[in-house]
């Protein structure tokens, strides 16, 4: 049975995803909640296998409360369900631990998949978030200077220059193997390149990192 915790400001939504969720056998929906903060202390109380979590919500938003609960319940999955589906949105649910990113137009079926693949140890994300993420040239030009990355894409391009794999990177800045795999995709379209060699001498020539670790 895949004990799941719903997260959505609005009670409509909340109450539509349970009536949903409670005729799918091996899904039993054991709380929820109506904002971030709220989402912490349920998921401290019901120990579920899958949180549903909402991003934009008033004061704690889905991000932070995506990264409180990874960080105190590593075994319970977060599956963000939002309607916004931008990259900037998708790497910090990412870079927060969350284990897979849908959109609330989903097919119900496709939900369902979502929360089993989550519960697996999958990472289910939406194509539509996918064709964000990837789609570069249309929505992030090519930085000039180093200053232009996030502290996150910087640390990541540092330890790319350094020579290290997705999994050691992962565990020197303590994000998963996937989070740097979508780091480095922005990382690479950000800078105007193909792959990890060009993101590498794209450093050396911009005096990012050398032999120090990131910080």
């Amino acid at each position: 049975m895949i004990r799941v915790v719903l997260v959505d400001d609005h009670a409509v939504v909340r109450r539509g995803l349970e009536q949903l969720l409670r005729g799918e056998p091996g899904i039993e929906v054991v709380g929820s909640a109506g904002d971030g903060a709220e989402a912490i202390e349920v998921v401290r109380a019901t120990s579920p296998d899958v949180v549903l979590m909402d991003l934009q919500m008033p004061d704690v938003d889905g991000v932070e409360a995506t990264r409180a609960i990874c960080a105190e319940a590593p075994e319970t999955h977060v599956l963000v369900l939002t309607s916004f589906s931008d990259r900037e949105r998708l790497i910090a649910a990412l870079d927060a631990g969350a284990s897979g990113y849908l959109l609330k137009d989903t097919e119900p079926e496709d939900l369902v998949r979502g929360i089993e693949a989550v519960a697996r140890g999958e990472s289910p994300l939406d194509p539509k978030a996918a064709r964000h993420l990837l789609d570069v040239r249309t929505q992030v030009p090519a930085v000039a200077s180093a200053d232009a990355l996030t502290p996150r894409e910087r640390e990541v391009l540092v330890l790319v220059r350094q020579g290290l794999a997705n999994k050691q990177i992962g565990r020197r800045l303590g994000i998963s193997e996937r989070t740097v795999k979508a780091h480095l995709t922005s990382l690479y379209q950000r800078l105007g390149v193909t792959d990890r060699t060009q993101a590498a001498l794209w450093a050396a020539e911009h005096g990012v990192g050398g032999t120090d670790a990131a910080g």
